[in-house]
C-alpha cells in the first residue's frame, strides 16, 4: 500500500510572499510524498492586485482564505492566530511552511508551534540587527520555532548558530525569490507599455532610475519624508526617475502635504504588479529602494541598487552583489547616484545558489525529512 502523502500547510499573507510561494507550491504540487494545501491569510488584502499577482505567478486559489485585513501589529497579529487555529485543527497538516518575514508568518508559526506542528521556515537567518523594525522581531521568533529552517545565503547559519539553533535543522538552499524572477523575466513587459499604462509619455525608455518608498523610517517623519522628496528632485535633474507608489506612501505625501513636491521630484506612477515593476527594474539604470525584496532582485539582474536604509537583512547584496547602503543622508544617495551615473556603479556577481532550482532543493529536503520520520 502506498505512504500517506504528508499535508503541509503553505502560508501566504503579503505581497512578499507571493514571489516566494509561487515556485514553492508549483514544486510540492509535482511531488509524491507532499501534498500543498495553500492558506492565505489576507494580510495585504487588495483584492485586486492579490488576484493579479496570483494569476501573473500561476499561484492556485488558495484552500482557505483567511480575509484578515489590516490593522495595528498587534491586532493582526492577534487575528490571524485566531483564524488560523481552527484551520489547523480541521487540517491535521504534517507540517506548516511560513515564508519571509511578516505578520503572517510569526502568527501561523506561532500557533503550529503551540499546538505540536513542525514549522518550516523557507528566508531563515536574515538579520539586520535592527530591533525597532517589526520584521526583525518576526525573523528571530520565526526561526526560534522552526523545525527546518531553509536559508538563501551562507552568513545566515552564523546568526542562527549564534542564537542557540542546531545546525542540523538549517539548509542552504538559495533563493525562491530568484526563482520566481529567472521564471519571468522574459513575460515582463517593455518599459514602453509600462509608462503607456501609466500614461507617461515623455520619459525616455532607456535612461531611468526607480525610485520606492514604504518603510516608516523614511515615509512616516514629514521632516524625513520631506528631505528625500527633495534629494530625489536634485536627482532628476540628471536622471528622470520613476516613482511607483506604495499605498502607504502615498497616504503619507498626501497627508503631509508633500505629494507636489513629489510630482515635481519624480515621475509618479500607480503600485504597479509584478510583472511590470520587473519590466522597470531590469532595465533601470539604477534603483533606489528601502525594500528587501528588490535588493535581492537587482543583485540578481546586475542592476545598481542604492538602499534608503541604515542596514540590511540581505549582506549578501552588499558583500556579492549591486546593493549600497546609504541611508536618507542627501549628500550620501547624491554621491552613490553619481558614482553610478559616473562609472555604472558596482558590478556585483550573482550569489551562490541564486539559480533558479531553491524550490527543488526545498522539496528534495522535505521529502527526505518527512521519509526519515516514518
Amino acid at each position: 500500500m502506498p505512504a500517506m502523502l504528508k499535508r503541509v500547510i503553505c502560508v501566504v499573507g503579503a505581497r512578499p510572499n507571493f514571489m516566494k510561494i509561487a515556485p514553492l507550491m508549483r514544486c510540492l504540487s509535482r511531488s509524491r510524498v507532499v501534498e500543498p494545501y495553500l492558506l492565505h491569510t489576507g494580510q495585504h488584502y487588495d483584492a485586486a492586485m492579490k488576484a493579479t499577482f496570483f494569476e501573473q505567478l500561476h499561484i492556485p486559489e488558495p484552500d482557505e482564505d483567511l480575509g484578515v485585513g489590516s490593522g495595528s501589529h498587534a491586532v493582526q497579529t492577534a487575528e490571524i492566530m485566531r483564524r488560523f487555529e481552527p484551520v489547523l485543527d480541521a487540517q491535521t497538516p504534517d507540517a506548516v511552511v511560513v515564508v519571509g518575514d511578516v505578520n503572517s508568518t510569526i502568527a501561523c508559526a506561532l500557533v503550529a508551534a503551540k499546538k505540536g506542528v513542525p514549522v518550516v521556515h523557507v528566508e531563515a537567518g536574515l538579520r539586520s540587527f535592527d530591533r525597532d523594525m517589526p520584521e526583525e522581531i518576526n525573523r528571530v521568533l520565526t526561526d526560534q520555532l522552526s523545525d527546518l529552517l531553509f536559508t538563501t545565503e551562507r552568513g545566515a547559519l552564523a546568526n542562527l548558530e549564534r542564537e542557540g539553533i542546531d545546525p542540523a535543522r538549517v539548509h542552504f538552499v538559495g533563493n525562491v525569490m530568484i526563482d520566481t524572477l529567472l521564471d519571468n523575466r522574459q513575460r515582463a513587459p517593455s518599459v514602453g507599455e509600462v509608462l503607456a499604462a501609466g500614461g507617461v509619455a515623455d520619459v525616455p525608455s532607456d535612461r531611468f532610475g526607480v525610485v520606492t518608498l514604504h518603510r516608516p523610517s523614511n515615509v512616516d517623519d514629514v521632516d524625513t519624508l520631506g528631505r528625500l522628496i527633495d534629494t530625489l528632485g536634485t536627482l532628476s535633474a540628471e536622471l528622470p526617475l520613476l516613482f511607483p507608489l506604495h499605498p502607504r506612501t502615498a497616504a503619507r505625501l498626501e497627508s503631509a502635504g508633500l505629494m507636489e513636491r513629489a510630482r515635481a521630484a519624480c515621475v509618479l506612477l500607480p503600485p504597479l504588479d509584478y510583472l511590470r515593476m520587473l519590466g522597470l527594474l531590469q532595465n533601470a539604470i539604477m534603483v533606489l529602494t528601502d525594500s528587501g525584496g528588490i535588493q535581492e532582485e537587482t543583485t540578481a539582474m546586475g542592476v545598481p541598487c542604492i538602499t534608503l536604509r541604515e542596514n540590511t537583512e540581505r549582506p549578501i547584496t552588499v558583500e556579492a552583489g549591486t546593493n549600497t547602503i546609504v541611508g536618507n543622508d542627501r549628500a550620501r544617495i547624491l554621491g552613490a547616484a553619481r558614482d553610478v551615473l559616473r562609472d555604472g556603479g558596482k558590478a556585483g556577481c550573482i550569489p551562490e545558489l541564486w539559480d533558479g532550482h531553491a524550490a527543488e532543493r526545498i522539496l528534495r529536503v522535505l521529502e527526505d525529512w518527512f521519509r526519515a520520520k516514518q
